[in-house]
This record gives structure tokens, sequence and C-alpha cells, in this order.
């Protein structure tokens, strides 16, 4: 017989900054992965990435974040075989009278960063199940990694290690050398 549940043992905990306020405007690194590590979204070749059609959706809907929050910025980011980094702005100011945004986004609730991410990946995990028709299938991991970053110099060191990522695909502690499953 299972076990019960006993709030006292069993808990996760968080891995955020407690106290944080994670709508406010800074800049994070997130990385995402694909559950348990799987190589969906492409491959390298020669350093550089190469994206597969689930790939496509993934930058795509990474981008769609840019797009849907007008406070929302992203600044250097990689899809990589088996997981996403990127730098995730969020701003005070919302990028009112853009063509691209209806005038109601601009005055919604602000999202925190893992609201922006869960938004992510819900896009994400419903078109690449639609494409492979497998509704409810698992994607992406159901935690993701982040870091604020706190000066200039970090947000240096950072971007210089996503443009690199490709290129160091086999020292990555998110290396597998298992192949793609379609």
């Amino acid at each position: 017989m299972p076990s019960q549940y006993n709030p006292d043992q069993h808990h996760r905990r968080s891995i955020r900054l407690q106290g944080y306020d994670y709508a406010s405007a800074g800049s994070y690194f997130i990385t995402i992965c694909a559950h348990q590590r799987e190589c969906l979204f492409g491959e390298i070749v020669e350093g550089q990435m190469l994206l597969n059609e689930f790939g496509q959706i993934v930058a795509d809907a990474y981008l769609w974040l840019a797009n849907q929050y007008p406070y929302v910025h992203l600044d250097s980011w990689v899809v990589m075989p088996n997981h996403l980094h990127g730098i995730i702005v969020m701003t005070d100011y919302s990028r009112k009278g853009d063509s691209r945004i209806a005038p109601t986004v601009g005055d919604a609730k602000r999202k925190t960063l893992g609201r922006l991410i869960g938004a992510f990946k819900t896009v994400s995990t419903k078109q690449i199940n639609l494409i492979r028709s497998t509704p409810g299938t698992t994607i992406w991991q159901r935690n993701y990694y982040e870091h604020i970053i706190r000066d200039d110099r970090a947000l240096q060191t950072i971007r210089q290690y996503i443009q690199n990522n490709p290129s160091a695909w086999q020292e990555d502690e998110l290396y597998t050398d298992r192949p793609s499953k379609l």
C-alpha cells in the first residue's frame, strides 16, 4: 500500500530566492529542459544548432513571449537539442502604442517569471503535441533554472555562455549522446 502524504516529510523546497518579487523589473537567465532531457529540438552540427520542426516551434513560442507581454524583452537566447537558454528582461514599462499589441494587453496584470515560463511551456507543448498527434504528452521538465542577473559583467558573461553553447555542446552538463526521437 502506498504511504500517505505527510507535509512534514513530503514537500518540495523551492529553488527560487525567498522573498524576491519575480514579477519585478530585472534580467533573468533561464534554462528550461526537455522532459528526461530528451533531444527533441534538433542537433548540433559542426558547432551550430540546427533546429528541427519541434525546435522551430520552441523558438517561435519563446519569441511569442515578447510579442504577447509588453514588459518582456528577450536578450540572448538559444534552443539546444534538449533545452533552451535565454535571458528574459522584464521592464518597468510597456510598449504602449506598439502596433503589434492589442490595447488591452498593456493594461493586464504582470505575470511572474514562473508564469511566463509556464505560458511558454503551454504554447510550445500544445503545438508540438498537435503535430505529433500525442495530446497530453509531457515535453518539458516540471521546473526550470533561473538566475537573477545583478550587473553588466554578469550579463556579458551569460551572453557569452549562451552564444558559445552550441560549439561547447559536448562539454555541456545537459549533453546527451542519445539520438533524437521523432
